[in-house]
């Protein structure tokens, strides 16, 4: 049956995404940027340094993942008031995780950093990269738990003025902490790790501001703060569990390659990291409409429209593959330009503009592999995602390593990329179309 959705109902849900996931890699960006006027080094370790992070607070992501689907259902069943109970049980579960997680950071990070790092120089930036960097942990955790109520609602316009001001405040302090302008302490690498976690800061501060004044909490029942529900926590985290270990796996693997990377030297390392801040800048349309995907199928099964959820995701992803090519092709045109934004050096340029192809055509297999992706988990069966995930991922590690290892040419490295997204997107599609997801209960 063909969706009744449109494409401009779609395009409501996913462009305020979008433009604060443009908004939120400025960071990233500019940290690389940044960082690669450093040196290579620095670049090197904030590459390091950052993907653990990233790996640390996907935890927080899956779990608030879970809560969208459940947010987004009970918006489509028109139950107002348990959506509110649902984000503040959310909340409480990431403040607690966020303090053990802060906590067994700081009591094994650097040695875990030590077990996996070659080189001493780039093991001792990382660790003071990380343990000033683990500090955001709290707010972004938080952050979280308002991105699951605002996205599960269809409001995600919010997003985009929470990231806009985070990244305003990260791309100052960058500038101030990192070279010491304008009377700042000059900390280099520990001066980045600063900036982004003062505008972590800052986004839950917009957040509990925005929310405070300009929306309808109690149409929510939002911040009543209600009893402990046990029954309802326990269907949290049944949905949530299975995307927080996806999550944590997905990262993992991505943490996997960039320790496999390191061993092949320094500058395979760096020509990775600027790589991998101009690959995140195309996933920006992609995690858009992904996250597009689980509201939207969630909400329709709600509504009792299942039959239309094949047809919605279809739609979804040729309007995601149709934004991402745009992107590709100004990477093909050029490549020069691009890579030479985040540094001058002549060699890295070089080695990067090959890399740069790759992922490129990388992006449109995992363009259409994550929304189909998403439509799985969008349907409640997070179970079944984690297992393509897991599978996805143990196969991933298992090519890196061999390439690194006996290839240990970077392009054909990153050709990974390509294998995982068509993966997750044909076993997407085929459970779509024949798994037994129809009746599934969240």
């Amino acid at each position: 049956m063909s969706t009744q959705v449109k494409h401009r109902e779609i395009w409501r849900i996913a462009y305020p995404i979008i433009l604060g996931s443009i908004v939120q890699n400025v960071i990233s960006v500019t940290d690389t940027a940044f960082l690669g006027h450093v040196g290579e080094v620095e670049l090197g370790a904030a590459a390091l340094g950052g993907v653990f992070y990233l790996t640390l607070i996907m935890l927080a992501l899956g779990f608030s993942i879970g809560t969208q689907i459940i947010v987004a259902r009970r918006f489509g069943e028109r139950q107002w008031n348990a959506i509110g109970t649902t984000v503040e049980h959310t909340l409480g579960f990431l403040l607690l995780l966020a303090g053990v997680v802060f906590l067994l950071m700081r009591l094994f990070g650097a040695p875990l950093f030590q077990a996996v790092i070659s080189s001493e120089i780039i093991y001792q930036a990382s660790k003071d990269f990380l343990l000033m960097r683990i500090w955001g942990l709290f707010f972004a955790y938080t952050n979280f738990a308002f991105r699951a109520f605002y996205i599960g609602i269809g409001h995600t316009r919010v997003i985009t003025f929470t990231t806009a001001f985070m990244a305003l405040i990260n791309v100052v302090l960058d500038y101030a902490l990192i070279f010491g302008h304008w009377g700042f302490p000059k900390m280099g690498l520990e001066g980045a790790a600063l900036a982004s976690v003062i505008a972590e800061a800052s986004a839950l501060l917009f957040f509990i501001i925005y929310t405070r004044w300009f929306t309808r909490r109690n149409n929510y029942g939002l911040f009543h703060f209600s009893r402990f529900n046990g029954e309802l926590f326990l269907r949290i985290f049944r949905v949530s569990l299975p995307m927080m270990m996806q999550n944590l796996l997905s990262f993992v693997g991505w943490f996997c390659f960039f320790i496999f990377v390191e061993k092949m030297g320094e500058m395979p390392l760096a020509i990775s990291n600027v790589i991998r801040s101009i690959y995140v800048i195309m996933l920006i349309p992609i995690m858009g409409f992904s996250s597009a995907t689980n509201t939207l199928v969630s909400q329709l099964i709600g509504q009792e429209r299942n039959n239309e959820v094949p047809s919605l995701v279809a739609k979804v992803m040729r309007f995601c593959v149709l934004l991402v090519t745009i992107l590709v092709t100004a990477n093909m045109l050029f490549p020069e330009h691009i890579v030479s934004v985040y540094t001058n050096n002549p060699e890295l340029i070089a080695g990067a503009r090959p890399v740069l192809r790759v992922v490129s055509l990388a992006a449109l297999f995992l363009g259409a592999g994550l929304v189909l992706f998403s439509g799985v988990s969008g349907t409640g069966s997070t179970q079944t995602s984690f297992v393509i995930e897991a599978i996805g991922v143990a196969v991933y590690v298992g090519i890196t390593w061999i390439l690194t290892h006996y290839v240990q040419n970077i392009a054909w490295v990153w050709a990974v990329e390509i294998y995982y997204g068509a993966f997750i997107g044909v076993v997407s599609y085929w459970y779509l179309v024949k798994g037994n997801w129809r009746n599934r209960v969240v």
